[in-house]
């Protein structure tokens, strides 16, 4: 499969002219057959310039349209990627877990806890050079959502579209999203493995502390962020339009609470670091400070190194336009007149 671009995209807004072209013929068309009309009736006025064509003037401005926008395409540069090549780079590979369950929708974090950890992933995201990036959401269950990529504009668009509404299942498996991080890593990537937790840490489904522990075996570090406050908060959700809180089966307030001491014993297991996230900091910043300092090993992407020009076609379909525009006249010639096709006169 070849990849297409133009390599000078920006010339394709002169095709914004093309409409504004059109309408200035269109008035200039009807200014003349009103002109023509104050000299009497057009069929008669015809006769009087046998020479006059009513076709060939818009015929020669569709030719002048289709010479513009062969012209445009020819500056804008069409190319076809006509080579791949693996690239290497020095870089690290790093995986976000993110918490999509819905007590991520507390707001002692402002916004709301998902909402301001999302913003923080994108900032970092900007950031990116040669690293290799992942996304995983996780609730009851955990899901991939992002594979480890450089493509960076696409783990952009994946990231906005997340919210607790994608997963089926809900509760906080940290340890399913652990084992999924340990599977998502690229094959062979030494020690440059980095894997960031960004939850409220009430697990309720397994126990990631073991799961920490296969992590780490794996040479695996991985980092925590504990976002929310201990003290608890009740979590809203809207409901019929209206604001209320999320309850239990028994009609009680659901209050979530960060759970510190397990994101603490991830972190120190695998030998990384935890913070806790305020509204000030989500605390990804510094802990990507702390992964930049791993060793970086080689990581491999594909991208098209050679493209072939392809703007000679429409530079000569924009002459061969031009030339035929030329030659064809105005008005009729009276010799050619004579000749029937199709049973019309040219």
């Amino acid at each position: 499969m070849q990849l297409f671009r133009f390599a000078n995209p920006d010339f394709l807004y002169l095709l914004v002219l093309l409409p504004l072209m059109v309408i200035i013929y269109m008035i200039n068309f009807l200014r003349r057959q009103r002109a023509l009309k104050r000299f009497g009736n057009i069929d008669f006025v015809g006769k009087l310039i046998p020479e006059m064509s009513v076709v060939r003037p818009p015929v020669k401005f569709f030719l002048q349209l289709l010479a513009l926008v062969s012209a445009v395409i020819m500056v804008a540069r069409p190319q076809f990627g006509s080579r791949i090549e693996e690239v290497k780079k020095q870089g690290i590979e790093v995986i976000i877990a993110l918490d999509v369950s819905n007590s991520m929708l507390a707001e002692d974090i402002q916004p709301n806890r998902l909402t301001r950890a999302k913003q923080a992933i994108s900032r970092l995201v900007d950031n990116l050079e040669n690293d290799k990036i992942g996304l995983i959401v996780f609730a009851g269950d955990a899901y991939t959502q992002i594979p480890v990529t450089t493509d960076y504009v696409s783990a952009k668009m994946f990231l906005s579209a997340i919210n607790p509404d994608m997963v089926p299942k809900q509760g906080t498996a940290i340890g399913s999203a652990i084992n999924l991080g340990i599977r998502s890593f690229s094959p062979g990537e030494g020690k440059s493995k980095a894997m960031i937790i960004i939850t409220d840490g009430e697990n309720h489904e397994d126990d990631p502390a073991a799961t920490a522990d296969e992590a780490s075996k794996a040479d695996i570090i991985i980092h925590t962020i504990g976002i929310g406050s201990t003290e608890g908060v009740p979590v809203p959700v809207v409901s019929g339009g209206r604001k209320e809180f999320l309850k239990d089966a028994d009609g009680n307030t659901v209050i979530s609470r960060l759970d510190e001491d397990i994101l603490k014993k991830i972190a120190v297991t695998t030998g990384g670091n935890y913070v806790r996230a305020s509204n000030s900091s989500i605390g990804l910043d510094e802990i990507f400070s702390e992964i930049k300092k791993m060793k970086k090993e080689e990581l491999e992407s594909t991208i098209y190194t050679e493209y072939n020009d392809q703007f000679q076609i429409f530079g000569a379909l924009s002459l061969i336009f031009l030339v035929i525009d030329f030659i064809v006249m105005d008005r009729k010639n009276r010799k050619l007149a004579k000749i029937r096709l199709f049973k019309f006169k040219i």
